[in-house]
């Protein structure tokens, strides 16, 4: 019939405080002629079912080269390795594209910078020169009051009521 077989299996885990903790704990397998082994979960330290590491035995029996079924899966995976492979080349061509529309955005606002720059340049040095003309024209009183020596109440050309 069928004879169990058992495995022991130590781990080392680190709490908390940096201690390690050895766990050890014993697997027990049985197997029946024609079946696959299948391992019993046994309680951890911690109260957690734990399961053995899986063993070469334990792979799933993958399909045969020659059969509809493997050829089937080659089959799905290769249009989807295709297909994803379309996705990323189309991903990074769109994103080519906007890398250039965004430079030519980029190069268009610095020529706008370069041109409202002269145009301040120029609108600056215009008020400056616009400035300098009128601190020229105007000439500040100078003593107590008339540069020109007569007051409006002396002045022979008025004719309002405090000239005469």
């Amino acid at each position: 019939m069928s004879r169990p077989s058992q495995a022991k299996l130590t781990t080392t885990e680190h709490n908390n405080n940096g201690v390690s903790v050895i766990q050890s704990q014993t697997t027990t397998t049985t197997s029946v002629a024609g079946l696959q082994r299948v391992p019993k979960l046994l309680p951890s330290a911690v109260g957690v079912l734990k399961a053995p590491p899986p063993s070469s035995e334990m792979k799933k029996p993958s399909a045969e080269k020659d059969s509809d079924e493997y050829r089937q899966r080659r089959e799905r995976n290769n249009l989807a390795v295709k297909k994803s492979r379309m996705r990323s080349k189309q991903k990074a061509m769109d994103t080519q594209q906007r890398v250039n529309e965004l430079k030519e955005e980029n190069e268009r606002l610095e020529a706008k910078i370069k041109l409202l720059s002269k145009e301040l340049s120029v609108l600056k040095d215009l008020f400056l020169e616009h400035a300098h003309n009128l601190a020229d024209n105007v000439q500040p009183p100078a003593g107590n009051g008339n540069a020109g020596g007569s007051s409006p109440a002396h002045n022979p050309n008025d004719t309002s009521a405090n000239g005469q």
